[in-house]
């Protein structure tokens, strides 16, 4: 990267002064406090932030901006100090640490014992339908059973899902690479395996899209965005590794909006197959596309704030955001450290299970990443199970249909209330600043260019002192807590408008199609969630397949002509 001409006065040496003289005030206790002390007086006085105050304070967070961006931060920071007032709002005791664990050891082992407990895939066997449309939307234990009975062949199957993402990148802009050579030799490899008899699970010759953000040698690892769009990591990111362990085949990186916000990438908008004038929302907005057009077996996604539910929302796919700590993040794009989690984007929730049963557990590279069992299918009966709703004021539990078919399923019904006394979006300035610094380096060279709105985020969250970021980890302790006594009377919950709460908390979520809009000629469809106790994703998702079984919209596919 090249960095613009400078004045004598802007010489790197003079910048790495200023940061020098910033890290000595925030050392001794005074830098972010003067800042925040002197910009609050100013505000108390005239209740705005103005382009003049960000100027003034410039030099305490180490940045020169243009004119034009300083209004734009202005907002922000004035959105930032409404917030940060909101949080000030909240009596804290003492004795409430911020939501921060210190590893001393990230890359021990773990009990070696302790099975990561792969998920066993359904052994009904299937019959190959007649049309090559028809098997492109198999579920994943379809697919599997295919292969397994050697109906047809992984080189067949990778073939037919390459052709079709050929076919149709054009309209749905889902691929950033694909890896045709890479997956006939590895689909040529699972047919030799199985050939000799060795069978490495349901898996095993089934083509895959990775997001764009997981890396793998020999391939482009571009994040969706411009200034990495050359870039090639030389690494193999786990749960890539991991697919590799089980077989599967790799036949696309798949698109994400850039750094991981929304579906515009540098290649354009990701559509959603069900209505292609749409985004398919994002950010993992490639592996939801693909998945729902199939385009691929499965794919996986990432998310920090809704980057896996969202999109499968939008285009009427099931995904599994596990728990944090549940998959390893090594050799994946960082946004936030403490709020990012890889899962699985699949046509089924049983199909979430079995890729998740291949790609949990610790790898001593990713310091978060722990050991729990998993075990597939649930090993017990559902009406042992208790599942929490948040009651309607508008509708009765006893009309609603969600509740219907879990009461006909046999589970436990349990009304609850999601927390509600702290100020959960406020506290997503940890999300922001996370993301900020591990951004810096562009804010700094001033890069722009192709990074969506992230820019004056970025800029946002350097104005966010020490004080403040950790103040949100405490509540967001406070916040861990309520929900631990929440869960501690359910196994699970249906809806809820969460999406802040539990990735601040860590909570693994489903998310699945529940029936169908249809505006003139166009039907898109609804989604509904479940959200489970941490590390409890066998229980979640046997209520939330139950439920996909039960209703069938996973069954139903877009017309892409």
């Amino acid at each position: 990267m090249t960095e613009p001409h400078d004045s004598a006065d802007d010489q790197p040496a003079t910048r790495y002064n200023r940061r020098a003289i910033l890290a000595s005030l925030a050392g001794l206790g005074i830098g972010t406090t003067v800042f925040h002390r002197a910009l609050a007086q100013q505000v108390s006085a005239s209740r705005a932030v103005t382009p003049e105050m960000i100027q003034q304070a410039e030099w305490v967070a180490g940045l020169e901006l243009a004119e034009e961006d300083r209004a734009a931060v202005a907002g922000k920071v004035q959105s930032t100090l409404q917030r940060i007032d909101e949080m000030r709002k909240v009596e804290v005791g003492y004795d409430v640490p911020p939501a921060l664990l210190f590893n001393a050891a990230p890359t021990m082992q773990h009990d070696g014992a302790l099975d990561r407990s792969a998920a066993q895939a359904n052994a009904t066997l299937v019959n190959k339908p007649a049309s090559d449309e028809a098997i492109a939307f198999l579920s994943v234990n379809e697919l599997a059973s295919l292969i397994r009975t050697k109906q047809i062949s992984s080189v067949e199957l990778t073939k037919l899902y390459l052709n079709r993402l050929h076919r149709f990148n054009e309209t749905l802009k889902c691929v950033v690479t694909f890896t045709d050579e890479l997956a006939l030799r590895q689909a040529k490899q699972a047919d030799d395996e199985l050939a000799s008899g060795k069978y490495r699970g349901p898996l095993h010759g089934i083509p895959w899209g990775a997001k764009d953000l997981i890396a793998y040698p020999g391939y482009k690892t571009t994040w969706g965005a411009t200034p990495f769009q050359d870039q090639q990591l030389d690494v193999k990111a786990t749960v890539a590794e991991r697919l590799d362990q089980a077989g599967a085949v790799l036949v696309a990186k798949l698109s994400l909006g850039a750094l991981a916000m929304g579906d515009q990438w540098f290649g354009g908008m990701t559509r959603n197959p069900w209505n292609t004038e749409q985004g398919s929302s994002g950010s993992s907005a490639g592996s939801a596309s693909a998945v729902a057009a199939g385009l691929v077996g499965f794919a996986l996604g990432s998310e920090t704030l809704g980057s896996i539910v969202s999109p499968c929302r939008r285009c009427g796919t099931s995904g599994l955001r596990p728990t944090f700590g549940r998959v390893s993040r090594y050799g994946c794009m960082t946004l936030a450290w403490s709020m990012d989690k890889v899962g699985p984007i699949c046509r089924s929730l049983e199909d979430c299970a079995i890729v998740f049963g291949a790609i949990h557990g610790h790898d001593g590279r990713d310091g978060t990443a722990v050991n729990q069992p998993f075990h597939w299918p649930l090993p017990g009966e559902l009406s042992a199970l208790r599942v929490g709703y948040i009651e309607e004021s508008n509708v009765a539990a006893e009309d609603r249909a969600d509740l219907r078919v879990l009461r006909e399923l046999g589970v436990q019904l349990v009304p609850i209330r999601l927390p509600d006394t702290l100020p959960v979006w406020a506290m997503t300035i940890v999300l922001n600043t996370e993301a900020a610094t591990v951004f810096d380096e562009l804010t700094r060279n001033n890069v722009t260019e192709g990074l969506n709105t992230w820019p004056n985020s970025f800029r946002q969250g350097a104005f966010v002192s020490a004080v403040e970021y950790l103040r949100a980890n405490r509540l967001r302790t406070m916040l861990m807590r309520e929900m631990e006594t929440l869960m501690s009377g359910i196994d699970c919950y249906v809806g809820g408008d969460d999406l802040a709460l539990t990735n601040l908390t860590g909570h693994p979520t489903a998310v699945m199609p529940n029936g169908f809009d249809q505006k003139g000629e166009i039907r898109t469809p609804n989604a509904i969630t479940f959200t489970g106790e941490l590390f409890g994703e066998t229980k979640l998702l046997a209520v939330a397949h139950a439920y996909q079984r039960a209703t069938g919209f996973h069954r139903e596919h877009p017309a892409l002509g």
